[in-house]
């Protein structure tokens, strides 16, 4: 039998970790920080790459590819969509085939290998429609032929986007031992490095490469995506001796299938009235018959009381008198009952999750039609010097980092004061709180529409022709209300998603959390492709909201729109989050001690 290869003599070792021999990793030459910095390299790269593309995509797809607005808006959101449900096959993938390391650096290599191909296609005169005529009437859009070049480059960028985004968090994590008391700190000094790398990069991606792109040309902009994902990927590689990598758990999503299956397999059966007779951890050792490792090892997962939600569920935990109880190892015949538990656990979030989505949908208008916005704005600083229309996204991206400076050292202490509790808001209030600025924000964009509206009306630019809307004399700063409330809502609903998702997901469910969480963005951004593109089937024949001269649309009603949708949403989020209890109050009634969860961060 192969035994793992041995490790200095009197080295402190770790008994959960290995190098990348696979010997037992050694605390004082592997993880920490060391390992940690190259880690932020990637996931910064990754976060400069993907916004480098997506803010400033919506101007390439009008103003090169000739699309329209309804079409380039659906292609930036379904762009940005794919990226962030990708994360949740990429943390499969992670967790139950390649691990979180082999996961990085294979779709960091693919999202590589995407951003080059768009790269070409800016270069290559043939991937790309000729130039409009002199006054811009004589457009010629896009070929399938041209489309289909950027669409391979955009989803395989997004492909690796995701898969990437799904384990750097959770490889980053992994290089701090929780149990040792120094390296726990560090671990929480880790998240708060990260949220402000992948800000930097956002910085980055919104200033600097927005500016190159407008003035040097996209095939400069690109290009330099291009060399900071393979520079981001060597950096990660250049770490390899120094990681720490951790055993394949197996995917969550795994447990709820068999959970599910296992009820359905015995739907015929009756639930007893005792839940005491229903299989559960206690019962494992003994099934196993004291040998299994992989049974035994479940007896370590915390035991859930019984709760009578979702009664159909337990039918995966009764016990079959027709099957030998030693042979019980089959999971997708029988599930523990705190298995079944943890399940009824994930899909008691369902209702709040579904709350959350539409504030993704509002938040995916900052990328979208409020660029389209400002291109149509005055956007001069100076005589000589004029902002990217995608470069308003600074502001968006400053109020983010402001709000949680002014939450964190003024909010919270006076909600401690005010609401006793020691988190200040809880997180279901923080989300709430993100919706109702979210709502402000759709108003305000409204608002600043029918003025931009009412000012190209007044100089007589809303009859000129072309699909190419004539610059209004209106200051770009007009937009920066809906920028600044959006960018507020976020760093109240993100923080509290993320909160909220990591506390009430059963423990040892770190993907699962992250995931679910992400799946809102994702959602949202897709609710906005089939808004707009019901819209516009509505109303772009005739008297179009969303045309591709926005000074002949009526693109406030889309904002009017979202505002009621989101003023309905949040009606609906209040009623589940009056009624929800919270996993650490319900095992506190029961007279269970919750044990402590594992932190995560995307």
């Amino acid at each position: 039998m192969a035994t793992l290869p041995e490790t200095k003599q009197g080295a402190e070792t770790l008994p959960d970790a290995w190098d990348y021999k696979g010997r037992a990793a050694v605390r004082s030459s592997s993880g920490g920080w060391a390992s940690a910095a190259m880690i932020l390299g990637v996931e910064t790269c990754e976060r400069l790459t993907t916004l480098g593309i997506a803010v400033n995509l919506l101007t390439y797809l009008t103003a090169t590819m000739h699309l329209g607005n309804a079409t380039s808006a659906n292609t930036v959101t379904n762009f940005l969509g794919t990226s962030f449900m990708l994360c949740l096959l990429g943390g499969f993938i992670a967790d139950t085939y390649l691990g979180r390391y082999l996961t990085i650096g294979i779709f960091a290599a693919v999202q590589a290998m995407g951003v080059t191909i768009l790269t070409i296609s800016t270069i290559i005169p043939s991937l790309r429609p000729p130039k409009c005529a002199a006054g811009g009437e004589s457009c010629i859009p896009a070929t399938g032929k041209q489309l289909m070049v950027l669409y391979a480059a955009l989803y395989l960028t997004a492909l690796g986007t995701g898969g990437l985004k799904s384990s750097v968090s959770g490889f980053g994590s992994d290089q701090f031992d929780e149990t040792e008391k120094e390296e726990k700190k560090q671990m929480i000094a880790f998240f708060n490095w990260f949220f402000f790398f992948i800000s930097i990069g956002a910085l980055m991606a919104v200033t600097v490469l927005v500016y190159i792109q407008d003035h040097l040309g996209r095939d400069w902009g690109y290009g330099i995506c291009a060399c900071a994902i393979l520079v981001g990927l060597l950096i990660f590689l250049s770490g390899t001796k120094r990681y720490r990598f951790k055993k394949l758990v197996g995917s969550p999503l795994t447990q709820i299938a068999s959970v599910m299956v296992a009820a359905w397999r015995k739907r015929s059966l009756d639930p007893p009235s005792d839940s005491s007779l229903l299989f559960d951890v206690d019962d494992v050792v003994a099934a196993a018959g004291g040998g299994d490792e992989g049974q035994v090892s479940k007896k370590k997962k915390q035991k859930l009381p019984h709760s009578k939600e979702f009664r159909f569920l337990d039918r995966a935990a009764i016990k079959d008198p027709k099957v030998p109880i030693t042979t019980l190892s089959n999971k997708w015949q029988l599930s523990t009952l705190t298995d079944v538990e943890e399940v009824k656990l994930v899909i008691r979030m369902l209702p709040t999750w579904a709350t959350t989505i539409i504030f993704w949908t509002v938040y995916a208008q900052m990328t979208t039609f409020s660029v389209s916005q400002a291109t149509t704005m005055d956007r001069h600083i100076t005589a000589s010097f004029q902002i990217p229309a995608a470069s308003l996204t600074v502001f968006f991206v400053a109020t983010i980092l402001l709000t949680v400076a002014f939450y964190d050292r003024l909010l919270v202490p006076l909600f401690r004061k005010v609401l006793k509790n020691p988190q200040g808001l809880t997180p279901l209030q923080r989300i709430g709180v993100g919706l109702v600025l979210s709502i402000f924000a759709m108003v305000a964009a409204a608002l600043t529409e029918v003025k931009r509206l009412g000012v190209a009306r007044s100089h007589g630019l809303t009859t000129t022709s072309g699909t190419a809307a004539a610059v209004v004399p209106l200051s770009v700063f007009w937009l920066v209300p809906q920028f600044f409330l959006v960018g507020s809502g976020e760093a109240f609903t993100y923080i509290g998603q993320l909160d909220f998702f990591l506390r009430e997901c059963p423990k040892g469910m770190k993907t699962m959390s992250t995931g679910l969480f992400l799946s809102t963005l994702s959602l949202g951004f897709f609710v906005s492709s089939i808004l707009v593109s019901i819209v516009h089937k509505v109303t772009g024949q005739k008297k179009p909201w969303l045309a591709d001269n926005l000074n002949q649309g009526k693109l406030y009603n889309f904002y009017w729109l979202l505002a009621i949708l989101s003023t309905l949403n949040l009606v609906v989020f209040l009623a589940i989050a009056r009624g929800y209890v919270y996993k650490e109050k319900r095992l506190a009634e029961e007279g269970i001690e919750l044990e402590e969860e594992e932190l995560a961060c995307h």
